[in-house]
């Protein structure tokens, strides 16, 4: 299959997915969580539950900006969600205290990932210009070329290892959701519904890192 016909498909995939986690995200936001628990309250549960004492639950600016830092051991939660008792507030929130736990069992998934973040905010920083200058360069200086995949293949990687990592906190988001009471048998559902809308944009993003990797390095190959 052509890898332009491939591309094409990931960047439309993509887009539908986007709307359709903004759909689902407003839908369950109108659905209230059976005990009134914020996003903060569930997340703050969760994590006293766990044992963990070090971690901050926070507010963040944004919408869908919901997300844990290792650095400094902070839930950050976006408005929408922090303050909001509702399903879609409860799912966000324990999927990204999933990520703490994960943290603080020493999940090797989220080790590797976070092992990676420096090479690859250097990557993201260099590569779209080194991959260019490598296109342009080709006949001249076909290393810089396969340097710049080199970089590309690194944020590649750290897409694949993110799915892992991903697929794991919504995981174990779901099965405290249930096992504390925090959702019942009618709203389950949408907890679960949510967070696998939200799983498929790192999966459609991880497919167009890797068609785009393939695409480059078919360049580098058409000019040997």
């Amino acid at each position: 299959m052509n890898i332009w016909i491939i591309l094409i498909a990931v960047m439309v995939l993509s887009y539908v997915i986007q709307l359709s986690l903004n759909s689902k995200f407003e839908k369950y936001s109108r659905v209230p969580s059976p005990h009134s628990l914020t996003g903060a309250d569930v997340a703050r549960l969760m994590l006293k539950q766990n044992g963990i004492n070090d971690v901050t639950v926070q507010s963040v600016p944004g919408k869908l900006t919901d997300h844990y830092n290792p650095a400094d051991k902070t839930v950050n939660l976006s408005e929408a969600v922090y303050g909001s008792a509702s399903i879609a507030a409860c799912a966000v929130a324990a999927h990204e205290t999933g990520h703490a736990i994960q943290h603080a069992t020493g999940y090797a998934p989220l080790k590797m990932r976070s092992a990676l973040v420096p090479v690859v905010t250097f990557a993201n920083n260099t590569v779209q210009w080194v991959l260019l200058l490598g296109v342009l360069m080709i006949n001249v200086f076909p290393t810089l070329l396969w340097v710049g995949i080199a970089l590309f293949a690194m944020t590649t990687l750290f897409s694949l290892i993110t799915l892992p990592v991903e697929i794991n906190a919504s995981q174990r988001a779901v099965t405290w959701l249930e096992g504390s009471g925090v959702v019942d048998a009618t709203t389950k559902p949408y907890a679960v519904d949510a967070l696998k809308w939200a799983a498929y944009t790192y999966v459609i993003a991880a497919i167009g890192s890797l068609a785009t990797l393939f695409y480059y390095i078919s360049i580098a190959n058409s000019r040997r």
